[in-house]
């Protein structure tokens, strides 16, 4: 083993959905920096493009839309136009809706579940002609799966649909692997606590207050979640199957069992 190659990306070709912002930016960039080519999608195709340019000759953007299964389908047709092989797949894409128990609407369960647990499935079995092409004993394929901590344990806010489709993409990724090993493509996930995007405004607006309730005394840093996904999307994680790996600063396994905490 050559150990200055253990985490390296250099020739593998990588996609990451809602790759123009937030963690999907970060693990872009780690991956662009261990030299892999990246194609990244998001709905918004402006956004996309400009934060394509952003990040170099190596990252390629277009529109895509993983909620459905049309979607996905077509994103994986895009895809197969440019390559004849997928190294690298993140599914990262995801969508979040907050409401009162008793007002939650059954549009804000469709969109979370369809987005974050049935767009990962479709997608991940549309490219499954590109990620077969490129695995192999010596170096198999890889998928991640973007989760969150919301689906190890329970938080404060009512994220209902949320929640439960962070606990759904935990435990489909356990399923999905075990069918997948045999094909030598490898499927794990991330689980990221407080990271400042989007999707996490609290973490972004409110980084003093909410680094608080994190037992680190900080929240995720870009370098954090750029890490994880290039550990295991390298040869380093070759051999880890089926897991979801916990980035939180200690939340899940540290933290006072009794605090409130914003994540």
């Amino acid at each position: 083993m050559d150990f200055n190659k253990l985490f390296s990306l250099e020739g593998r070709v990588a996609l990451v959905t809602g790759g123009y912002r937030g963690i999907g930016r970060m693990i872009t960039e780690g991956f662009l920096a261990q030299g892999a080519k990246v194609y990244i999608t998001g709905r918004k195709a402006d956004a996309c493009e400009a934060a394509a340019a952003e990040m170099g000759d190596n990252c390629i953007a277009f529109p895509g839309d993983v909620s459905t299964v049309e979607g996905c389908k077509a994103l994986a047709a895009e895809i197969a136009s440019r390559e004849e092989r997928l190294d690298i797949l993140v599914n990262n894409a995801g969508a979040a809706w907050g409401e009162e128990y008793l007002n939650f609407p059954e549009s804000g369960w469709d969109k979370v579940m369809d987005t974050n647990v049935k767009g990962l499935f479709f997608l991940t079995q549309a490219l499954h002609p590109q990620l077969k092409a490129a695995a192999s004993f010596e170096r198999p394929a890889k998928v991640i799966n973007i989760a969150s901590i919301d689906g190890v344990k329970v938080n404060p806010w009512e994220t209902y649909s949320y929640q439960a489709s962070k606990a759904a993409v935990i435990h489909l990724t356990r399923k999905m692997a075990s069918k997948l090993v045999s094909e030598d493509i490898i499927m794990t996930g991330i689980a990221p606590g407080a990271f400042a995007s989007n999707m996490n405004k609290s973490a972004r607006d409110h980084e003093d207050t909410v680094e608080k309730g994190i037992p680190a005394k900080r929240i995720g840093r870009p370098e954090d979640m750029a890490a994880a996904a290039i550990y295991l999307a390298s040869s380093a994680g070759d051999y880890v199957v089926g897991t979801t790996l916990i980035v939180d600063g200690g939340i899940v396994n540290a933290a006072n069992p009794g605090a409130r905490i914003d994540a």
